[in-house]
């Protein structure tokens, strides 16, 4: 009604009143959009502010991503730089929170909410203190470090010099992480005794590496055809002094400290529950990594159920196979010749063959491809004992590095070669690689959702991913198709165990119990993957929960679309904005169906 009036009320007034007025509207209308574009402009320059400080202050990332401005520096460790970004994180939330997107487009928007719920996460975070236990038998400054050394791009001399003054810093960023380890123990924030023993073997194998052989040395091994004889010679001298007279002595030094001054204080429960603030902690872990309000005492059951329903479906293939339970078939498959490599190079082999396969079919289910092909690698031996079977380390943004699927092949004659098929779907195409890679093609994104990950989002993609192959009849070996069963299998257990640990206070033989009762998983296998959910509580969580969101949102879109149904529009669209949160990308595909169905 009222605007009735206003525009009766319009056509009365006199030609020059008139004229005076539509002169203020149109003012009112330059002036609305000024705003919109001062307040657009404001979240974008905010969020390069954001994304600059974050590289500065993890330079090491930055190298990763291509960026070698920082090339020549190391992360700070100190107290003092960790209060800082403390301070930066409220400090940029407040600032965030304080930008007004009515009126914004919908990336724009989502740009904003997604980095208010990122720092507020980081915020809430901070209670906990973590960063008083920073290193584990499966990460921390000792592994990084040296692992570091593959993803680097040595392309000039000055990325050779550059890696050295990274060298030269290192004892000062040990003795940093020593002093918040120190920190741990006075405040009772210990990993579990048992593993710690391990951390300083580590270190000790790393130093006694022959120079040729250190990790830190391979860049040697690689020069540009184009460097001069003069440089290759500076520069290796360079380099071998400083692992020899840095690198060496440091983690000689780290390891003595772990062993006499860290490891007496280590925890001697496992679960997270034993901890300060334990429930409230462990709870923080389950909802950052499901990205849900999911209670302990509901993951835990929806995990057994999940056992029960793929325990039923391995039951069925060894019984085609001869077998009447899965205990006898899982005894036989370990002692099978047939199912153990015969070297590391046929385990590489076989990670190569199913990758080509799958690189055949992706045109079938996907319309957007990456543009980078994955590239196979092993494992470093320096870190076989504690890696998994397989991970996935990203590529660059621009391609200039690839991705790689970084594969175990240490104690490859007690492995087993069944879940090497879904587990090549999983860390390469259409996994991990896939989206990962699209992830960073995206245009327009800013940087932090092209490079940002959900572990129920991005590990919830790459078990969906081992599904396809299912779907695309590969698997035809009924031994690998087992396999397959077999890893979706572990991703139920996880559900069971993680929160059996953290949550139900289960010891670690209990795990290793359920293991054994509901899998064939190699020892090796079990084994390591129980001390990884001790020291990552939650992080196991998003793999299930995330697979079982993208099946939820697939069949809603079968089910409403019918015949305009497209499984590559569909995978475009959950691959098409980055890594989110389930229930922002549940609310994606949700808008998309609508679209679609009005089209």
């Amino acid at each position: 009604m009222l605007k009735k009036l206003l525009r009766v009320g319009f056509f009365s007034l006199s030609l020059l009143g008139g004229l005076a007025c539509a002169a203020g509207a149109d003012a009112g209308v330059s002036s609305a959009a000024s705003d919109l574009a001062s307040r657009r402009a404001a979240l974008d320059a905010l969020l390069k502010e954001q994304w600059e400080y974050s590289l500065k202050r993890s330079p090491e990332y930055a190298s990763i991503l291509g960026d070698k401005r920082y090339n020549d520096k190391l992360s700070d460790f100190s107290q003092a730089a960790i209060d800082a970004d403390l301070k930066m994180e409220r400090e940029f939330l407040k600032r965030f929170e304080a930008i007004n997107t009515k009126g914004f487009p919908e990336q724009e928007q989502l740009n904003k909410d997604l980095m208010v719920r990122r720092l507020k996460t980081s915020v809430e975070a901070q209670r906990f203190q973590e960063w008083q236990m920073p290193v584990l038998q499966n990460s921390g400054i000792h592994l990084d470090s040296a692992e570091l050394v593959a993803s680097l791009s040595f392309v000039t001399v000055k990325d050779y010099e550059d890696y050295v003054a990274r060298l030269k810093q290192l004892p000062t960023a040990f003795d940093q992480v020593a002093a918040q380890m120190r920190n741990g123990v006075k405040n009772k924030l210990m990993p579990p005794q048992f593993l710690l023993g391990k951390i300083a073997r580590q270190c000790d194998d790393i130093a006694a590496l022959a120079l040729d052989a250190s990790p830190f040395t391979q860049p040697l091994k690689k020069f540009p055809a184009e460097f001069s004889e003069a440089d290759k010679q500076r520069l290796s001298a360079a380099i071998n002094d400083a692992v020899t007279t840095s690198v060496v002595p440091t983690y000689k030094k780290f390891a003595q400290f772990v062993r006499t001054d860290y490891e007496p204080y280590g925890r001697k429960e496992v679960g997270l529950w034993s901890l300060p603030d334990g429930a409230a902690r462990y709870q923080f872990h389950v909802k950052n990594s499901t990205t849900t309000n999911m209670s302990a005492e509901a993951i835990h059951q929806l995990g057994l159920r999940e056992v029960k329903r793929i325990e039923d479906q391995m039951l069925v293939v060894a019984k085609k196979l001869g077998f009447k339970d899965l205990k006898s078939f899982n005894a036989a498959n370990l002692t099978n010749p047939a199912l153990h490599p015969k070297s590391r190079q046929e385990i590489l082999d076989l990670y190569v063959k199913y990758t080509d396969q799958m690189y055949a079919k992706l045109p079938a289910l996907f319309g957007r491809l990456p543009k980078a092909k994955v590239v196979v690698m092993q494992v470093e031996e320096f870190r076989e004992k504690e890696a998994a079977g397989a991970s996935y380390n990203q590529g660059t943004p621009d391609g200039s590095r690839p991705g790689h699927i970084m594969v175990n092949t240490g104690d490859f004659e007690n492995r087993l070669t069944l879940s090497i098929e879904t587990t090549t779907l999983h860390e390469g195409v259409p996994g991990h690689h896939m989206q990962i890679s699209i992830a960073q093609e995206l245009e327009g994104l800013p940087p932090f959702r092209q490079q940002g990950g959900y572990t129920a989002y991005v590990e919830g993609w790459a078990l969906y991913s081992e599904r396809l192959g299912e779907e695309l009849g590969f698997y035809q070996d009924p031994y690998s198709y087992y396999g397959h069963l077999q890893d979706e299998m572990l991703r139920a257990i996880r559900l069971v165990v993680d929160t059996g640990l953290h949550y139900k206070k289960w010891n670690r033989q209990q795990v290793v119990d359920f293991f054994h009762d509901h899998s064939g998983t190699e020892e090796v296998e079990v084994q390591s993957e129980t001390d990884r959910y001790i020291v990552w509580p939650g992080q196991a969580l998003g793999y299930k929960i995330g697979q079982l969101k993208i099946i939820e949102l697939r069949e809603y879109a079968t089910k409403q679309l019918g015949k305009k149904f497209d499984i590559r529009a569909f995978h475009d669209e959950i691959l098409g904005a980055g890594a989110l949160p389930l229930d922002v990308l549940e609310q994606r595909i949700r808008a998309w169906v609508k679209a679609k169905k009005s089209a």
